[in-house]
């Protein structure tokens, strides 16, 4: 039997609403695309050091950007390195001219690296302005016996210092 023209309008206006939707490619590429580019500007080369509040560096401007090495942070009441406590107040006051656990720490961070480079190996000390000049030779001394010989102390630039 032959279908009618109405019924044959119906079954195609039926079949084409309510078939399965597609995925519209090019605005999908359009957002990537923007995002991609929206990331590319907005990124920068500015490195932070990970610093606390308790760590006020001090401010003065730096010839050479932030490297990534090792850190070793000084504070009132510890010695971190990387983030991980190493020494406490009590060492800060021993007689000798090192502090033994960060000395332990830099000793088993450089046999995990393995051979040593000739400059040796690199470290950054943050310390606070009202840290004591002789515990900060303590720790420079520690880092150097253990072949952390390209020590850096960080700063604080002085456009960076109102911006807190």
């Amino acid at each position: 039997m032959k279908t009618s023209r109405r019924a044959r309008r119906i079954q195609r206006h039926y079949s084409r609403m309510h078939r399965a939707g597609g995925l519209n490619l090019v605005s999908l590429m359009d957002i990537f695309t923007i995002l991609v580019f929206f990331l590319m500007v907005n990124s920068s080369d500015v490195k932070v050091l990970q610093s606390t509040p308790d760590v006020d560096l001090p401010v003065s401007t730096a010839g050479q950007q932030a490297v990534d090495s090792l850190t070793v942070q000084v504070t009132a009441d510890a010695i971190l390195v990387q983030g991980r406590v190493v020494a406490g107040a009590e060492e800060f006051l021993s007689a000798g001219p090192t502090i033994p656990g960060l000395s332990g720490e830099l000793a088993l961070r450089r046999e995990r690296r393995g051979e040593a480079p000739g400059a040796g190996f690199e470290v950054t000390i943050l310390a606070g302005r009202d840290t004591d000049y002789r515990l900060l030779r303590k720790v420079m001394q520690s880092c150097v016996d253990q072949d952390y010989r390209q020590v850096r102390l960080a700063v604080e630039s002085p456009g960076e210092v109102g911006n807190g």
